[in-house]
């Protein structure tokens, strides 16, 4: 199993564990990278992300679904998405996913992908219930569960202030606001996933936590595999 992957995952899975969205209970214990072995335990029981995982890895003929770069098509995206076929995960997450209602996954045909923004926007109900009612709930849930970026502008103990654009909803289309300072952990209790970011970093955000420092290339690709899912629903144009 690759310790540099466990590491990966816990980053971006600690945050919806920690508000008990997902994942079993004691979130903190993912806090605790040094133990590999108990990353790899807890990730198998995050239902959605490690069937994208398992996928990914046997696709790209990779053992180890905790493989670094697996991980990272699952959370940010790479080249091994393309190597995935849409058809053939559909039919993994018709058993997977058979028992759970909602979503528009099962008709998303070529746009099938084993990526976080799939899992956000097709198959979990909120972007359906924001087209048909304007709910702003399901905006914010949308806003807050994807992968989104941002700048570091301040860094203050464990909390940073981040520049980050958020979603809006127009009443057709899911777009992208004007960028607006948000206030988000890196670090909780002295535990950190993370170096102490720095002014200027640009990182990626799940929930109200930092994941990672990110490259500009990746920081890109997070945010264009989100505009294809948003344009897939409601017509957003690609950036």
């Amino acid at each position: 199993m690759s310790t540099e992957g466990a590491r990966l995952f816990a980053r971006y899975a600690y945050p919806p564990n920690a508000l008990g969205y997902c994942g079993p209970e004691d979130a903190s214990a993912l806090l605790r990278t040094e133990v590999a072995g108990g990353i790899e335990r807890r990730a198998r029981e995050f239902e959605g992300a490690w069937c994208y995982l398992e996928f990914l890895a046997e696709s790209a003929g990779i053992a180890d679904p905790l493989d670094e770069k697996v991980v990272e098509a699952y959370w940010i995206g790479n080249d091994l998405l393309e190597r995935a076929s849409p058809a053939a995960l559909l039919d993994r997450m018709r058993d997977r996913f058979r028992t759970q209602a909602g979503g528009t996954w099962r008709d998303a045909g070529d746009g099938a992908l084993a990526h976080h923004s799939f899992q956000v926007f097709d198959v979990y109900p909120w972007a359906g219930l924001l087209r048909t009612t304007g709910n702003p709930t399901a905006l914010d849930v949308l806003d807050r569960c994807r992968i989104r970026t941002g700048v570091v502008r301040d860094v203050d103990g464990e909390r940073v202030v981040v520049e980050s654009a958020p979603l809006l909803w127009d009443g057709a289309s899911i777009v992208t606001g004007t960028p607006h300072p948000e206030s988000v952990r890196w670090s909780t209790g002295g535990r950190a996933l993370i170096d102490r970011p720095s002014p200027g970093d640009v990182v990626a955000l799940h929930w109200d936590w930092v994941c990672d420092v990110v490259t500009e290339e990746q920081a890109a690709r997070i945010r264009f595999l989100e505009a294809r899912r948003r344009h897939a629903h409601t017509g957003a144009g690609l950036p």
